[in-house]
């Protein structure tokens, strides 16, 4: 799924994430078998995938193709599944122990899981060296308690994209770069146009844009133990920070209801001038709204004091239940390595996370013309760097977020004082079930 904000939701990132979909599905099995051993010695993998087709069918087909002619014994069984059922579909199948060998998710909902000895350790089936090869900080993503769960695949930064022609129309000379200058626009932008700067969303369920907002603005979100550690001054700032942009009419009132598609659908429309986004999002608006493409530029995405920015990863996971781990690992190798990488980057517009494929001119390099897709190209492997995953690996993030939000919201609705909201927000996550 390539909007990966979320992937954090999945995912992802993305992973939105914070990850839009990709990843193609070329198998005929039935979902939820378990693999099988032929009579011949051929172990058959499942490998399970979210909502990827069929942009990429070519693609996942010609690697599969790849990959067995290099494994004779080996057959890979893929799998697609829709977005919206894969949570549903792959506890199902864990539970019943009839899950898939090979899974694509994302750190956020595979920890959750990772938490119930889902997983198999990683730590036993990859070695150092080939550990080595993955960016450092995008590895510790999938790891839980010092032990590794998943591995890396593919990666998005944000972008500020924005809308030139209402920059002008406010008198903007260039794109905010910090939370602080946002609000200055905001403001700005809202006296001189009277649309909005922006839309995020604080739906509990959707899109981690803000509570990694608090960690770029400085806040520790849990401590060494897990306990809530953002009743503090910085966490009280953070979350003034966003009652005031909305007790000052400077956010839509819908970002207590709607998710962060409405942010892209305002954008589209022209009634915000920026949108934080992966650049998978740049061919999307040129299709649906060519004007409001012709109007766009880019710059890096926003932060806070601390200078931090977001990752969102993808990851692939292997069933501890699986029958075929060693064939399994050597799949999602396979899948993950230099060359793959670096060829699914280019065919999907996202970067790789292994250090050899990050490292190659096609993320370094453009044309004098370079179109807008290609610049963000640049401007998000540069962004990579010092990307680091804000949000902490816990099994149960989604109740985090959810005791942040809520308390967040009441704040701007004024039936909470701030200092009450965070308060009660850190009071429900230590009180946690």
């Amino acid at each position: 799924m390539i909007q990966l904000r979320k992937f954090k939701q999945l995912a992802a990132w993305v992973l939105i994430g914070v990850l839009t979909s990709w990843m193609v599905s070329c198998s005929t099995g039935n979902v939820g078998t378990n693999t099988k051993q032929t009579a011949s010695g051929t172990a058959t993998i499942e490998f399970w995938t979210m909502q990827l087709q069929p942009q990429f069918t070519d693609y996942f087909q010609s690697l599969i193709t790849n990959f067995e002619s290099k494994n004779s014994g080996i057959k890979v069984n893929w799998v697609d599944i829709p977005w919206a059922a894969m949570e549903n579909k792959i506890l199902t199948a864990v539970s019943a122990k009839t899950p898939p060998d090979v899974v694509n998710l994302n750190p956020d909902f595979a920890s959750q899981l990772a938490g119930r000895n889902a997983w198999l350790n990683l730590d036993t089936k990859v070695s150092n060296e080939v550990r080595s090869s993955y960016l450092p900080n995008i590895w510790k993503a999938s790891t839980l308690n010092g032990q590794s769960f998943g591995i890396p695949w593919y990666l998005t930064t944000r972008l500020t994209i924005y809308n030139t022609d209402l920059l002008k129309q406010a008198g903007i000379n260039k794109a905010p770069t910090t939370y602080g200058e946002l609000a200055q626009a905001a403001q700005q932008i809202k006296d001189k146009t009277g649309k909005y700067a922006f839309f995020v969303t604080v739906v509990p369920q959707d899109s981690g844009e803000v509570i990694e907002s608090l960690v770029q603005m400085g806040v520790t979100l849990v401590d060494s133990q897990g306990k809530a550690a953002f009743n503090s001054p910085q966490g009280k700032a953070a979350f003034q920070y966003w009652v005031d942009l909305y007790k000052k009419g400077l956010l839509p009132k819908e970002v207590l209801t709607q998710g962060h598609r409405h942010a892209i659908d305002l954008y589209q429309a022209g009634e915000t001038a920026f949108l934080a986004s992966g650049p998978e999002f740049l061919k999307t608006i040129a299709n649906n709204a060519p004007k409001i493409a012709q109007a766009s530029a880019i710059a890096p995405q926003l932060t806070g004091d601390t200078g931090k920015k977001n990752v969102a990863v993808m990851n692939i996971v292997i069933p501890r239940e699986t029958k075929h781990p060693d064939a399994a690992v050597k799949f999602a190798l396979f899948v993950t390595n230099d060359e793959n990488q670096l060829a699914f980057a280019k065919a999907a517009n996202v970067l790789p996370s292994t250090v050899k494929a990050l490292s190659d001119s096609y993320f370094k390099d453009v044309p004098a013309d370079a179109s807008t897709v290609e610049k963000a190209r640049v401007i998000t492997a540069e962004q990579l760097q010092q990307a680091e995953i804000l949000t902490p690996t816990l099994k149960d993030f989604n109740k985090l977020q959810k005791a942040i939000y809520e308390n967040l919201q009441a704040a701007m609705l004024g039936t909470k004082t701030v200092d009450q909201a965070v308060e009660d927000a850190a009071q429900e996550w230590n009180n946690r079930a």
